[in-house]
């Protein structure tokens, strides 16, 4: 009896030393006292997350590695742990070593499976030095303390193949890879990518190759998609339908999927917590339709590609927005070698710059040429660019809906409402290669808050672009489309178009008469209600305007001709013209009055057949067409004799004195434009007149007696009726009279006046010529420094303004300046 008692007792003690012992092992591996975790705890955290609802999970550590369906032993699931975070931070096992305080030996062991039971203290030490996040940390600890994670269910890899060839977008992926970056600390939610751009831009290649390229960093697995959002022969996918994919993707048994949509999305984020998962959700339709498919852990990235902008999903979810746009031409050009060879590019060097061209960067379009290529090496490139310039529709469309731009671009309209499709229909047809809000809404008929709310919808829809200046553009082959597929009719179109112009010729009326307020204005049409012009306040407003606009100017008199509206094709040419040659645009001047001409000879009205005669004269003069501009100008005032008016005969002689090189036949002409002048109480005519007699006597010698005192005549006028721009003019003339009477500082000074005026009018081709001028007195005041200065911009004008020969001979004053720097002061 007694010996049992000892034998009981002695167990007794035996227990509370085994007790002692556990608490103090514990005690010494536990988790630290800020977190509150025990390594219990711990242990059945790690394995719930991993198992979710499979395996309870056991009470003795021994048993962990008997769980059903284990492959790998806890040590080299250890193992494998830290060796995927060191080499995630790019670090050996030495620099880990010195970084973390734990020695080489010991990195060593873990990573190699022998060192089955490590410290956590170490562990703890190793995770600060991988900055791991916490979700990480209680990983690392768990499959040190001996958890594991069953791996009967593979591992998802469900990326399609990377698309081949992918060339350039070496901006977008550097993008993708800092709004990945971005979420690789503490973020809140999980980091989604929104890809947008139109159909066949390359949104999918974009996202597949960026995923394959970092598919290591997501060791949990990829999940991918399809939501045919936009498919040309289905229906958008219900996102139900896609829950239940990645259910399955990640090994749920059926039985074990609730029933209840919303249960299956809780299930669905429940596996994926805490993982590193990749999802790509391709072809998007709405944020409706990827909400239920985002995980609820910030250790999930998410790829969304939609030819919408997705907006719910940037301001909900805090979404990065990556706009896809057209290939740069390069990138085109390497697209092309990379389907069809260098040797075969090399070969038709012309034929492919117009494919890339015609296909405007659009990586379906130069994928299907490329196609077209290969499946056909009879024909040459220059014959398929032929094909497409002909009929770009035709030639991209194909029966496999994939591959056809047409099938493609068919199912971004048939997404459109009613008002969208009209909208953009009549953008199609707008007249230049971009359109802004007034001009939209004029062409349209609508006013400028809705217009720009169904503008607003197109742009989502990747259906137009908007620039930073807030300008609207269309794809050359989006426009080919809708004006083919989806015109609207003609009634429709007849008035859209006269609302558009009305909009532009009483813009630029009202901005040409800013640039000059004593030109002799015309008389326009009524302006339509639903037109919107802007207000332009001043001078610069007006060359700002005329910057933006030149392009759909000159296309919008191409739209005119095209209709037959005459006077609007003529009066385009009258708003222009000050412009053109403020900014020295010779060759649009000499297009734009040809267009004029031509326009006007098709109207019964002699005024305005003299008129563009005259100004036709005027702009082959500037260009040093002599024999055309005689023609033209002999037209206009035979014609003005015909009507017997005298402004329109002396308007004829001012403009032909401008034609005569040598000055005696030029003074001729302004002598008699000065006499018609003085008769019609028309005192800007008149000093324009008094300017040129001064400038052609001064070109004959005559600089002392009747140049100056014309000259001086001409700008007290100017100055009277505040004429900025005569001012300028007859200041130039008297700078020149001053130099070549020797009085080089006066001329000087009257050079840089007109300079500061030409400056204030935004006049800068009457600016270089002024420049060029200046630097004769300069340098005759051997103030070479000063000469080289104002040749030096007055050349870089000239280059910029295409007139090489001004250019060259600028160039060789500068050339024979002596490098004289001893004079430097004075004006």
């Amino acid at each position: 009896m007694e010996r049992s008692d000892r034998r009981v007792r002695s167990r007794r003690r035996a227990g509370r030393a085994r007790r002692r012992r556990t608490r103090l092992s514990v005690d010494h591996h536990a988790v630290t006292v800020a977190q509150g975790r025990t390594l219990g705890l711990l242990i059945r955290q790690a394995h719930a997350r991993t198992c979710v609802g499979a395996v309870p999970v056991p009470s003795n550590r021994s048993r962990v590695a008997d769980l059903p369906g284990r492959k790998v032993p806890v040590g080299d699931h250890l193992a494998a742990a830290i060796r995927r975070f060191r080499l995630r931070a790019g670090l050996t096992q030495e620099a880990l070593a010195e970084r973390s305080g734990v020695s080489v030996s010991t990195i060593r062991g873990m990573e190699s499976g022998r060192r089955r039971n490590p410290q956590l203290a170490s562990v703890r030490q190793l995770a600060a030095a991988l900055e791991l996040r916490s979700v990480e940390l209680d990983k690392l600890l768990a499959a040190a303390a001996g958890a594991a994670e069953p791996s009967t269910v593979p591992v998802p890899r469900q990326l399609p193949a990377p698309p081949a060839p992918f060339v350039g977008r070496l901006e977008e992926l550097d993008l993708l890879d800092a709004a990945m970056r971005a979420g690789s600390g503490e973020a809140p939610t999980v980091v989604v990518a929104a890809i947008a751009g139109a159909g066949g831009v390359g949104k999918s290649w974009l996202a597949l190759h960026w995923a394959h390229r970092n598919a290591d960093r997501y060791p949990d697995g990829q999940l991918f998609v399809d939501l045919r959002g936009f498919s040309p022969d289905s229906d958008p996918m219900d996102p139900a339908v896609a829950v239940r994919g990645f259910l399955d993707a990640l090994g749920v048994e059926p039985d074990r999927i609730p029933v209840a949509p919303h249960a299956q999305e809780a299930l669905f984020r429940s596996l994926v917590a805490d993982k590193q998962m990749l999802l790509v959700l391709d072809n998007a339709v709405d944020t409706a339709q990827v909400t239920p498919l985002l995980p609820g852990s910030d250790s999930c990235v998410v790829a969304v590609t939609s030819r919408n902008r997705l907006s719910g999903l940037i301001t909900g979810h805090g979404a990065h927005l990556l706009s896809v746009d057209t290939l740069p031409d390069a990138e085109a050009r390497a697209l092309l070698v990379a389907r069809l060879g260098a040797a075969r590019i090399e070969a038709e060097p012309a034929a492919v710059g117009e494919l890339i061209r015609l296909c405007g960067g659009f990586p379906l379009a130069l994928s299907i040429m490329a196609g077209r290529a290969h499946t056909h090496p009879h024909l040459s490139l220059a014959e398929l660019a032929d094909e497409l310039r002909d009929d770009a529709l035709d030639v991209l469309e194909d029966a496999d809906p994939a591959a056809s731009l047409p099938a493609v671009l068919s199912s971004s309209h048939r997404a459109l409402t009613d008002e969208e499709a009209e909208v953009l229909g009549l953008l199609a047809i707008a007249p230049g290669p971009d359109t802004g809000l007034r001009a939209a809404a004029s062409l349209t008929g609508r006013d400028l808050s809705r217009t720009r709310a169904v503008l607003r919808r197109l742009e989502q829809g990747s259906l137009i672009s908007r620039d930073a200046a807030g300008r609207y553009r269309m794809h050359d082959l989006i426009r080919r489309y809708v004006t083919t597929a989806h015109a609207p009719a003609d009634d429709a179109r007849s008035r859209a178009l006269r609302r558009a112009l009305a909009y532009y010729t009483h813009t630029a009326h009202a901005a040409a008469r800013l640039l000059d307020s004593h030109r002799e204005p015309i008389e326009l049409g009524p302006l339509d209600p639903g037109c919107l012009p802007p207000a332009l306040p001043d001078i610069p407003a007006a060359m700002d305007w005329f910057d933006t606009e030149h392009r759909n100017l000159l296309a919008a008199q191409r739209t005119a001709v095209t209709h037959a509206w005459h006077g609007t094709s003529w009066q385009l040419a009258w708003t222009l013209n000050d412009y053109h040659y403020r900014r020295g645009h010779r060759q649009d001047q000499l297009a734009v009055w040809r267009i004029a001409v031509d326009s006007a000879r098709l109207l019964p009205d002699p005024g305005a057949q003299i008129l563009t005669h005259r100004l036709l004269g005027r702009a082959h003069v500037v260009l040093g067409h002599h024999q055309e501009a005689i023609d033209a100008l002999n037209q206009a005032l035979a014609l003005s004799e015909q009507q017997n008016d005298r402004a329109l005969q002396a308007q004829a002689h001012y403009t032909l004195a401008s034609i005569w090189p040598d000055g005696r036949r030029a003074l001729e002409h302004a002598r008699r434009a000065l006499d018609l002048y003085r008769g019609l109480d028309q005192p800007i005519a008149e000093a324009n007149a008094l300017n040129a007699v001064g400038w052609y006597a001064a070109l004959l010698g005559q600089a002392d007696d009747t140049a100056r005192r014309h000259c001086q005549a001409a700008l007290a006028l100017y100055r009277h009726h505040r004429d900025v721009n005569g001012q300028a003019q007859t200041l130039d003339s008297l700078g020149y009279i001053d130099h070549h009477s020797g009085r080089h500082l006066d001329a000087v000074e009257h050079y840089r006046q007109a300079i500061g005026l030409y400056r204030d009018l935004d006049n800068l081709y009457e600016a270089a010529d002024t420049l060029e001028r200046l630097g004769h007195p300069y340098a005759a005041l051997c103030r070479h420094d000063r000469a080289r200065e104002v040749w030096l911009k007055a050349r870089d004008l000239y280059r910029r303004q295409g007139r090489d020969q001004e250019a060259k001979e600028v160039q060789r004053q500068l050339d024979r300046l002596p490098a004289d720097r001893s004079r430097m002061d004075g004006p």
